[in-house]
């Protein structure tokens, strides 16, 4: 296997400026100029992108600054030992240890245990001050391999038989902290705890915050035992370990994988920095909680409880849970949606649009031995088009049901449910079906919230929270609010119905407008969910939802497109990585995945997406002015059999496409000027 470090990849007393750019642009160099990197400026930007989402400084004047990147060929690692020390925000102070490890979107598991052990080796002080005391490059290198050929340094006995793990098998699942039996915990006994940690990246903080909880459970004379959920893999905690635990930690950044089986444990919930930077104060939190009634537990039926506590953490507000909530729906509604949209399609190009007339009569009567009049074609489109009329019934139903999980965790999915079809039975629509959501969301998390005797807690999320709060929200919908939703929609439907000429091609505007400004965002899927909410009103007396369709569908496919263009335009504008996302963006664009453009906005937000906006406009204009419809409500180009006047559909594409494309060079070229490279103004030497 490739050496992970070698002298080259070193550096000893050196001044590598006063701030973590310029360090870790520096140590990207470096790998870039041994040939493990393809180029310097993804890598870095992949790592310092990591180092804005939290710091990784740790205790002791260490840093370890690492991502995963395309540009990254092959797993490495590069050191420096500060000369003056750099701030990398850990509480005690600046750096001068620094490890940057950079790993390949796609490194296999061998070489990310390896990258994980010596994040964990990093946190023992002898092996710290062994790199402090080393006199040369190769000094260096013989320490580090030496901590990634030994088996990571056990914090206590063997593990038990019937334990998860023991520390010696920690890169890969769980870790533990004393030599004790897994069996109940007693109040003369020690106390038991169990852990998870976790982070975006899952290869240095996820083990470095595991084995300093290990390290201050041991101190403090208690059993935890740790599971690791990282890059590296990870072995799920025993069943019986969790359930003698007296309380649960959560050091994570991201959500916690089969959160569930912790359910009415006493709960500690931070960062996962925080596991490495005061572990021993997280180990006293949760003990204090294991004796407190009153302490915050993991949810019986869902993570909703942690998901807000984790939210009001970091300051999310109500537009962000709305906002949140809403895209859920969205997001569950639309295979529904997509796969009942093209059913309809394709019933439509074997029976014609008068199947909508008899496909009941013909699926229920006739069958392949007694075939209707029309012959085979008439029966398989009238099956087809009520499988995809089915399917799409399901849309406002499945929208309200998952607005409500979102809030509420899966109480909440049948009452939402339930407000749906309340919705769609009164005619108020998609508008409808988000109100009764978001009403059935809150009520069923406000119900979970009681406090009721232990008897009954098992019937709450099953019997007591899906009826009250189905009670709730759909009778506010039958009684209240149902009715003026419904005008409101219908208003809606005939004004838009209406549109003709230059205001049709307004309308084909503001869509393509929204369609690119936040690419598959929330107002991308507001366009989006008012065009398909639409779909099945149309008929060949009013096509105006189909043409709304065929503009979204169209503004849509036009920012990975012209992205793939650009790319292909100018080359040196773009990054290596960002050419390889171009390449992808071609498939991306032509099935309509908006997101595929994500990666080029991240990265130049100002000037993709007004670039994306400008030519989502056009196409948006000429497809409403050229009466362009769509039957199927996903695609892109591959559906080309449900697109009515495919020529000027692809037409209209192409024109918005070369107009996003040109105006992006166009604004990269002259709107800024280029970054300058602060590699060479680095004083190091090599």
């Amino acid at each position: 296997m490739t050496q992970l470090i070698t002298t080259e990849l070193v550096e000893l007393d050196q001044n590598l400026g006063n701030s973590p750019e310029t360090v870790i642009r520096h140590l990207a160099s470096k790998v870039a100029a041994t040939g493990r990197a393809s180029e310097v400026e993804g890598l870095f930007a992949d790592a310092f992108a990591r180092e804005q989402k939290t710091a990784t400084g740790i205790p002791g004047g260490i840093a370890i600054p690492h991502c995963r990147s395309a540009a990254v060929t092959e797993p490495t690692l590069a050191m420096a030992r500060l000369n003056p020390k750099v701030d990398f925000g850990a509480k005690d102070g600046p750096a001068d240890l620094i490890f940057f490890i950079a790993a390949p979107d796609g490194a296999d598991q061998q070489h990310l245990k390896l990258l994980s052990k010596l994040a964990r080796s990093l946190i023992k002080k002898d092996f710290t001050a062994s790199l402090r005391n080393a006199s040369s490059r190769e000094e260096i290198v013989e320490l580090v391999d030496g901590a990634l050929a030994d088996k990571p340094a056990a914090h206590a006995a063997a593990a038990p038989a019937d334990a998860v793990a023991t520390s010696g098998a920690s890169a890969a699942g769980s870790v533990s902290a004393d030599p004790a039996s897994s069996g109940s915990s007693t109040g003369s006994g020690p106390k038991r705890l169990v852990a998870v940690t976790a982070c975006p990246t899952g290869i240095a903080h996820t083990y470095m915050a595991a084995d300093s909880l290990v390290a201050a459970a041991q101190e403090a004379g208690v059993d935890l035992q740790v599971e690791t959920q990282g890059s590296s893999g990870a072995k799920p905690l025993d069943p019986a370990v969790i359930a003698a635990a007296d309380a649960v930690i959560f050091a994570v950044d991201v959500d916690v994988r089969g959160k569930e089986r912790f359910a009415g444990k006493p709960v500690i919930n931070a960062p996962v920095k925080r596991g490495i930077d005061e572990p021993a104060k997280m180990v006293q939190e949760a003990l204090a909680a294991a004796t407190d009634p009153h302490a915050r537990r993991v949810p019986h039926f869902g993570a909703e409880e942690q998901a807000e506590q984790a939210a009001a953490e970091k300051g999310e507000h109500i537009g962000q849970k709305l906002k949140r909530a809403l895209l859920t729906g969205v997001s569950y509604m639309i295979p529904f949606v997509a796969g009942g949209g093209l059913l309809i399609a394709l019933g439509f190009l074997l029976g014609g649009y008068d199947i909508t007339e008899v496909a009941d009569d013909v699926v229920l009567q006739n069958n392949f031995g007694n075939l209707p009049e029309g012959g085979l074609a008439t029966y398989l489109g009238a099956v087809l088009f009520k499988i995809g009329a089915l399917s799409m019934g399901f849309l406002v139903p499945a929208l309200a049901g998952y607005i409500a999980y979102a809030i509420a965790d899966r109480p909440g999915i049948a009452p939402g449910f339930v407000a749906g079809a309340v919705s769609g039975f009164m005619g108020a629509g998609f508008l409808g079906g988000i109100v009764g959501g978001l009403l059935a969301g809150y009520m069923a998390h406000l119900i979970g919230t009681w406090q009721v005797p232990r008897w009954l807690r098992g019937l709450m999320p099953v019997v007591i929270i899906p009826l009250l709060a189905s009670i709730f929200a759909s009778g506010l919908m039958f009684l209240v609010l149902g009715g003026p939703i419904a005008g409101l929609t219908l208003a809606l439907n005939d004004w838009l119905s209406g549109m003709t000429g230059a205001s049709a091609v307004v309308l084909g505007i503001i869509l393509g407008l929204m369609m690119c400004f936040d690419l598959g965002g929330p107002v991308n899927k507001v366009a989006y969910a008012f065009a398909v909410a639409g779909l099945s009103a149309g008929s060949a007396d009013n096509q105006a939802p189909w043409q709304i369709m065929a503009t979204v569908m169209a503004a849509g496919m036009v920012p990975p497109l012209a992205m793939a263009l650009a790319t292909v335009l100018d080359k040196k504008l773009f990054s290596l990585a960002e050419r390889e996302n171009g390449k992808a963006a071609w498939l991306l664009g032509a099935s309509f995945i908006s997101e595929g453009a994500i990666p080029f906005a991240a990265a130049d937000p100002l000037r993709v997406i007004p670039a994306s906006m400008v030519g989502g406009a056009l196409t948006g204009a000429l497809c409403m002015a050229f009466n362009v419809t769509s039957q199927a409500p996903h695609g892109g180009i591959f559906v080309f059999f449900a697109i009515g006047n495919v020529l000027m559909f692809i037409l209209s594409i192409i024109a918005g496409t070369i107009v996003s494309a040109l105006a992006v060079v166009a604004l990269k070229r002259w709107a800024a000027p280029k970054a300058a490279d602060t590699v060479e103004s680095v004083p190091a030497t090599v």
